[in-house]
């Protein structure tokens, strides 16, 4: 038999017993009411009636005419409710008195033979009042103990159906959950045995089935898996970077031949040893697992001499997630660390920043030339001219002027990158910052009418920074504030202390910027489209300025609501 029936069975059966003592209680319940129901209609309704006609008589004398009616009002009714053996002889004999009565007058034995019938009919409900309960009583004294008995039988059955039924279920399914474990811990000869014919012999046999097959895998793939190493170990080792693996633990899984060879190590003295401890004897297996401290590309880059030639490589540290139940969250198992070689391209870099610097250098001198060019022709002592070619030469200056400023930005873009930059760091006060940065802008922000307000509080900090470096980057901040200010507005410039730090910030109510633009503003040479003209070097070269003094650049913009760029240098304290 089967579990499912062998519960349906036993839950039927204790639904059957529920419905059957239920259904007896119910039968004897209904008897006993309707006993008493009987009593009081048959019997209690007769003591009433003849009652009220006794009580009536005592009034025959005052009250006649009204006594006269309630006894004969009562005696009807009594007529319709006779139910006890002799019971009509006696209503006829009560009806018969009072019918002497009303015919021949009013007098104390006739009113005496009305009181002897009624109190002969009520002996005899009171008889069948006394009969009826003790009937009632021996019912339910039987009843009772009827219910006792089946209670009994049925509680002790219940009961060894409760102690037996979960062991019986739950046995199986310990041995099951243990076997389990057996097999998750690679215990392949574990085998379950059930002598009962029902699902846990079904489960047992595919639970056997299973752990055969697992033994016969395990034991076919041991090979295989092993074969699958050594080719992924080829791969590895075949890669022309060099490439290092980390546990969970930080230690050394593998490492190919390249990365040995960069390391000057042996691959004994690496693999299955605790990496920070090999790091703390070889600076460039330290710089490999050293965590990344800035998002700078060049703050990344590892240098390595060989060969007597220095050789920089990149570093990218994959993380190795594993999941295990097949949820969202993971758990991590370790790490590979990538090193690329890129001195090629390093090596192009600085040949383009030097180009850059050459050119830059020497183009300023024929530019010098086209502004010296441009007064002279404004100079009226050298000839007048006209409306038509005031305006070319108007455009001449503009653009003249432009293009300086262009090599101008590039001279200091040069110098920037190729870590020529000088800095004279000392204690500022920020307010000198600030009056230097407005002084510069201010006939600018007069022309457009725009209005310059400044929030420093007494308490701000000192900060140490390039006075000359950090004020070309506050004045970039509020031209470019004021290009896109509308006319009539205005500029905030705040100044605060933030901890260790102090912050600049310039907020402008302009159009805005769109949040796709904002992580692009400080690349070099980027451009919002449809923004004011410009050579997008200026914020470029203000995040170099702000970084080499060790601090950094943020921008806040909402599209019609204006923009507010800040950046932050340490204080002095």
């Amino acid at each position: 038999m089967k579990i499912k029936t062998k519960v349906t069975l036993g839950v039927v059966f204790l639904f059957a017993v529920i419905l059957g003592i239920g259904g007896f209680g119910l039968y004897n319940l209904y008897s006993l009411s309707e006993d008493s129901e009987n009593i009081l209609k048959d019997n209690y309704e007769s003591l009433e009636f003849t009652k009220n006609i006794v009580r009536s008589c005592d009034s025959l004398l005052t009250d006649s005419a009204h006594a006269t009616i309630e006894i004969e009002k009562y005696i009807e009714l009594q007529q319709l409710n006779v139910t006890e053996p002799g019971e009509k002889a006696a209503t006829l004999a009560l009806n018969d008195a009072f019918d002497v009565l009303r015919d021949k007058g009013i007098n104390q034995d006739r009113i005496s033979a009305i009181r002897k019938a009624c109190l002969f009919i009520q002996d005899l409900n009171m008889q069948a009042i006394v009969k009826k309960n003790n009937i009632t009583q021996s019912r339910a004294d039987k009843a009772s103990t009827y219910v006792i008995i089946i209670l009994t039988a049925f509680t002790l059955i219940a009961f060894t159906f409760i102690v037996n039924f979960p062991s019986y279920i739950a046995d199986p399914i310990s041995k099951l959950t243990q076997s389990i474990k057996s097999i998750a811990a690679k215990n392949y000869e574990e085998r379950l045995h059930f002598s009962r014919s029902d699902e846990f012999e079904e489960l047992a046999e595919a639970f056997n089935l299973m752990a055969e097959k697992l033994d016969e895998y395990e034991h076919s793939n041991l090979a295989g898996i092993l074969f699958e190493k050594k080719r992924i170990e080829t791969i590895i080792n075949r890669m022309p970077d060099p490439v290092i693996g980390l546990d969970e633990r930080k230690k050394v899984v593998f490492a190919n031949d390249k990365a040995l060879q960069l390391l000057n190590l042996a691959s004994n003295q690496l693999e299955g040893k605790y990496s920070p401890d090999i790091a703390l004897a070889n600076d460039l297996l330290r710089a490999m697992i050293k965590p990344h401290a800035s998002s700078d590309k060049d703050s990344t880059l590892i240098k390595v001499a060989i060969d007597g030639k220095e050789n920089y490589f990149s570093k990218e540290n994959i993380p190795i997630r594993y999941n295990p139940t097949g949820e969202r969250e993971e758990i991590n198992i370790g790490e590979v660390i990538l090193l690329k070689n890129v001195t090629p391209f390093k090596e192009l870099d600085l040949a383009k920043t030097n180009f850059i610097a050459t050119i830059s250098h020497e183009l300023k001198t024929p530019i010098a030339s086209f502004q010296m060019c441009v007064k002279l022709l404004q100079d009226q002592r050298v000839g007048t001219l006209n409306e038509e070619q005031k305006n070319i030469i108007g455009t001449l200056q503009e653009e003249t002027s432009r293009l300086s400023a262009i090599i101008g930005e590039l001279l200091d873009l040069s110098q920037v990158e190729t870590g020529n930059i000088k800095l004279d760091i000392k204690k500022t006060d920020p307010k000198d910052i600030v009056a230097l940065a407005i002084a510069a802008v201010q006939l600018h922000a007069e022309r457009k009418q725009v209005t310059i307000e400044t929030d420093i509080p007494d308490n701000t900090q000192l900060v140490r920074a390039d006075t000359a470096k950090t004020t070309w980057v506050l004045i970039n901040l509020l031209t470019n504030a004021i290009r896109y200010s509308r006319e009539n507005g205005k500029v905030i410039l705040k100044c605060e202390s933030k901890g260790k730090q102090v912050k600049f910030s310039v907020e402008d109510f302009g159009p805005g910027i769109d949040q796709r633009y904002l992580g692009k503003l400080f690349e070099k040479f980027f451009q919002v489209p449809g923004s004011a003209a410009g050579n997008g070097l200026g914020l470029a070269i203000s995040k170099e300025f702000v970084e080499a003094q060790g601090g950094d650049v943020m921008v806040e913009s909402e599209v019609g609501k204006g923009s507010t760029f800040s950046f932050v240098l340490n204080s002095d304290n």
